[in-house]
């Protein structure tokens, strides 16, 4: 059980990196790289960003919950 939690908080730390350098910054960030800066006055353009927030908060709650599961096990696994 713990091996599985410590596999999906690695997995969700690089997702949840990877997300947050995706999102649109001041300077239009990573995403400008893949396209999104020539999209940008697209109508679509802010429905990605919509979605990309969503996954990076469902990333981000995963990876809270693993923290803290990992935690309860060590604290009563003893």
């Amino acid at each position: 059980m713990t091996l599985a939690l410590e596999i999906v908080l690695v997995i969700a730390s690089v997702l949840a990196t990877v997300f947050v350098l995706l999102h649109k910054g001041k300077g239009g960030g990573l995403s400008s790289l893949f396209g999104g800066g020539v999209q940008s006055n697209l109508s679509g353009s802010t429905i990605v960003e919509k979605n990309l927030d969503r996954y990076t908060i469902i990333i981000s709650l995963i990876w809270v919950a693993c923290i803290i599961a990992l935690n309860l096990i060590q604290t009563y696994s003893a």
